[in-house]
């Protein structure tokens, strides 16, 4: 089951039964139906033909029965942006390194706070084991370990 914009809402209130979902910072204007639209953190150039590393402003807690699937925003998509590597298991914590490849035939500038993708979540049912890797707790863009 997809997570709507409500139950989003509710699965960030701290006093959820359930277990707590964490979005920092929180932005009405990114919530969209059935997804969230996670930011730059920073300025960053992507220039044509390569993959850049870019870190989301959100910092991102998944309790241990949702899971989140990342899509690149389709006006990225529509000037040739694909967006690598989009899963994020339960229990994840932490900022998340998008790996964006421009495809496109122009250099493109992404601007701080600007939405870039979008976070799908899941209902993940019965979930025994909670993310434990590498990447857990990371701040800013994270190369490969």
């Amino acid at each position: 089951m997809i997570l709507s914009a409500p139950e989003i809402t509710r699965r960030l209130d701290r006093n959820c039964i359930v277990g707590n979902l964490v979005i920092t910072p929180y932005s009405s204007e990114c919530q969209q139906p059935a997804s969230y639209d996670l930011r730059a953190n920073g300025d960053v150039h992507l220039p044509k033909g390569t993959c850049t590393l870019v870190p989301t402003l959100e910092w991102v807690e998944l309790p241990k029965d949702i899971a989140g699937t990342l899509r690149c925003r389709s006006s990225f998509g529509r000037r040739g942006v694909l967006l690598g590597a989009g899963f994020i298991d339960p229990g994840f914590r932490g900022q998340l390194t998008l790996c964006l490849t421009n495809l496109g035939s122009d250099d493109i500038i992404i601007h701080k706070n600007e939405r870039l993708v979008q976070i799908i979540f899941h209902e993940v049912r019965e979930s025994a084991q909670c993310y434990s890797g590498r990447y857990q707790d990371s701040h800013g863009a994270v190369e490969a370990k």
